[in-house]
């Protein structure tokens, strides 16, 4: 530990006397560090941060992102199984490098994510593609480079059988079971529009044996942010009974959606638990059918959530008949999911972590009543907070998934940068987008 910092640990209920005197709560089961009562993001203070690559900013500790994925195939005991990451959480091909270096590989759902995959080192047999209501331009981009197509619809089904009789798919199955943490992110059950009903495998089996299509995995994935490891039991014992009426399978893909605790009173999820009784239940399919098949799982949110952070810079303080406004120089154009979900992210006052607690509503930069940080699906809900002031840096915590990725240049404003952060250096992972980046495409025409 270095001279005058301090630990802030997350994840119990649990307080330690920090070097600023006074108490502080512990959140999460990790450690954040705070060096002279400043945050301290992988060993680099975000003053320097700020400083060196202006704000608003993305940063992401490697070692956070590392511990995660080598949680999740640690977790697994089934020997032959495989965690491909669900890119669309976080496409930056530096994370993805790492990500390969890991053992992972990728499940993608758009062109753009292959090119990523490629483009980060993954063979195409580590990717898989899967479609919604893709394009046969999708279908052949995906084709061309020798990539599995997981289908999504009996339609789909018989579009690729008309193009490409006789190749080997991927189905994607609705168990009928949905789970997340916002009706928008379930992906099972009735009101999806994911998968092919379960109840209507003797159409998958008809329509592949009219083309000759070889039908090598079934596929299924049920929402997002799920934390409680029975809900996933429940829809993979569906999907297993399903599976059971195919032949010729070679792997069964369950998916992802383990979600990881936004919130300070949430429990994090046990992975280890969840994973041996993924094991035992997938030991047991393959013992019954005589069969030794892959397992495949593909959590997004779960490897690249907490190792990142949104840095953004107050502007202006001000104070409202109802709401005390901290004005910062981001917008949900850059961290959409308050905004689109009402969702929790914590926030800290990352130039003053200890101070007198205020109750504060953090306020993007965006010309819209919504474009708020301390928010629930109905609006304004004031966050207790150390007290901003103008200059100091915020940082919006679990901001690795969903973040950068879902970001848009909505009212002409350029994308953050990204840095990646360990022991203490730091390194461009992205540059800034200019204005003229924006444009350009416009004026090239």
């Amino acid at each position: 530990m270095r001279v005058g910092s301090i630990r802030v640990h997350f994840g119990r209920t649990s307080f330690i006397q920090p070097a600023t005197g006074g108490l502080k709560r512990a959140y999460r089961e990790r450690e954040m560090e705070v060096q002279h009562n400043t945050l301290v993001l992988g060993g680099v203070r975000v003053q320097e941060l700020v400083e060196t690559y202006q704000s608003p900013l993305y940063v992401y500790e490697e070692d956070i992102l590392r511990e995660r994925a080598r949680e999740l195939l640690a977790a697994v005991s089934y020997p032959d199984r495989e965690v491909k990451y669900a890119c669309k959480a976080n496409t930056n091909i530096e994370i993805m490098k790492i990500l390969h270096g890991e053992g992972v590989g990728v499940d993608a759902v758009s062109p753009g994510e292959i090119y990523a995959a490629l483009a980060a080192g993954f063979n195409p047999a580590d990717i898989l593609f899967t479609l919604s209501n893709a394009t046969v331009r999708d279908m052949e981009f995906a084709r061309s480079h020798g990539i599995l197509i997981n289908i999504d619809s009996l339609a789909q089904l018989r579009l690729i059988g008309k193009k490409y009789p006789g190749i080997e798919v991927c189905v994607r199955i609705n168990p009928d079971v949905g789970a997340g943490h916002h009706n928008n992110v379930i992906t099972g059950g009735p009101e999806s529009k994911f998968g092919i009903h379960f109840a209507q495998v003797d159409k998958i089996k008809k329509t592949a044996e009219k083309y000759d299509l070889k039908i090598i995995g079934i596929h299924q994935h049920i929402g997002s942010g799920i934390l409680q490891p029975d809900k996933f039991i429940e829809a993979m014992d569906v999907l297993l009974e399903t599976a059971g009426k195919f032949g010729g399978l070679s792997f069964i893909d369950f998916g992802g959606g383990i979600g990881v605790p936004y919130r300070e009173d949430e429990l994090r999820i046990d992975v280890g638990v969840l994973g041996q009784k993924i094991s035992d239940e997938f030991s047991r399919f393959c013992d019954r059918c005589g069969k030794t098949l892959k397992l495949v799982i593909e959590p997004g949110r779960y490897i690249v959530a907490e190792c990142g952070y949104l840095l953004a810079t107050v502007t202006a303080v001000k104070q409202g008949e109802k709401h005390r406004f901290v004005g910062v120089d981001t917008g949900f154009n850059h961290l959409v999911r308050p905004a689109m979900y009402g969702s929790y992210h914590r926030i800290i006052n990352a130039t003053h972590v200890e101070g007198d607690i205020i109750g504060q509503t953090i306020a993007g930069n965006v010309c819209e009543s919504g474009d708020t940080f301390t928010r629930d699906e109905n609006g304004i809900v004031d966050r207790d907070l150390p007290a901003f002031n103008e200059g100091d840096i915020v940082c919006i915590c679990n901001a690795g998934a969903y973040g950068f990725s879902m970001s848009s240049n909505y009212i002409s404003r350029p994308r953050p940068a990204e840095v990646l952060v360990k022991q203490g250096t730091s390194r461009l992972i992205r540059r800034r987008e200019t204005i003229e980046d924006i444009f350009r495409t416009a004026q090239d025409l």
